[in-house]
């Protein structure tokens, strides 16, 4: 008597005996939206914040400058002018405004000019004999300078410029200006001629330039960006600097604007108006530089910090 085994077999997608499973995807989990939309409302709430901070002084400037006096007293701070009218800017054209805006020209440029010719020649020595003691030194005490307020000096400086017999004079403006302006500087420059190759001044050696070579044909024109920057941040602190042109200077055609500012509201009593389209003329000059050097300023903020 035979007996007939019968074995059953498994499908093929499984081993024998063991059970298949299928895969099970796995449901998404939800977050909860609250936080970002917490964040999105914070961070919104205090850019417009900030924005209110910033538009509504300068609003308010042109504003009133655009009033008469006696729609200055009568009508809103913050409300258009009821009766728009140039004839504060009139009243400031008419005065000696050109004068103290040629004055604040000629202290910003001769400021500028002196300041970033001495700090790039300054930067690139010190960046060309990085390994030596006095290169260390002398950027050490370029950065002791940032730690001096102007404050703390003006009695020596204001000795050393009547020992100079430079007293009343713009150039008693220019030169302490620019010693003030040295030491951002030459840490801008020096920080972005760092990374300059060095392989570039290499081959200008081989091919036998000297350091002056070195320095108007390669450094100057690749450190052009941070030229304009440390230009437009050492013109905008020496055309609104007011402890200077007050202490080392006392007569009415020496006077730069911010001097000139206090004069006009000397000069016109309460006239608010007036003393207000002082103030916007004078910044019109460096908001035209700025928007015009807006593009190479930009860039000489970002480049040069990459180390």
């Amino acid at each position: 008597m035979s007996t007939t085994v019968t074995k059953t077999r498994t499908p093929a997608t499984g081993r024998q005996g063991v059970p298949t499973h299928r895969a099970v995807t796995p449901k998404p989990v939800r977050r909860n939206p609250a936080p970002g939309i917490l964040r999105r409302t914070l961070t919104s709430g205090a850019t417009l914040f900030w924005t209110a901070i910033v538009v509504v002084p300068i609003y308010w400037l042109v504003v009133t400058s655009l009033r008469s006096q006696s729609d200055f007293t009568s009508d809103s701070p913050l409300a258009l002018p009821s009766h728009p009218t140039l004839d504060s800017y009139r009243t400031v054209l008419d005065g000696d405004f050109t004068t103290y805006l040629m004055n604040s020209v000629i202290v910003t440029a001769g400021t500028v000019v002196i300041a970033v010719a001495v700090a790039l020649m300054a930067a690139f020595s010190i960046v060309r004999n990085a390994g030596s003691r006095f290169s260390r030194v002398s950027f050490r005490l370029f950065l002791l300078g940032l730690a001096i307020p102007l404050q703390a000096v003006i009695i020596p400086v204001y000795l050393l410029i009547i020992r100079m017999h430079l007293y009343d004079s713009l150039l008693a403006i220019v030169l302490p200006s620019a010693a003030f302006a040295l030491p951002i500087t030459v840490m801008i420059l020096v920080s972005f001629l760092r990374d300059v190759p060095r392989s570039l001044f290499e081959a200008m050696i081989v091919d036998g330039a000297g350091d002056w070579r070195m320095l108007w044909s390669l450094a100057a024109p690749l450190a052009r960006p941070a030229l304009m920057t440390v230009a437009v941040y050492d013109g905008l602190q020496v055309w609104n600097g007011f402890l200077f042109p007050l202490i080392l200077t006392q007569s009415g055609d020496k006077a730069v604007l911010p001097l000139a500012l206090t004069l006009f509201r000397g000069q016109f009593g309460i006239d608010v108006p007036a003393t207000m389209a002082a103030v916007v003329l004078s910044t019109l000059p460096m908001l035209a530089l700025f928007i015009l050097a807006r593009r190479q300023l930009v860039a000489g903020l970002t480049a040069g910090f990459s180390k």
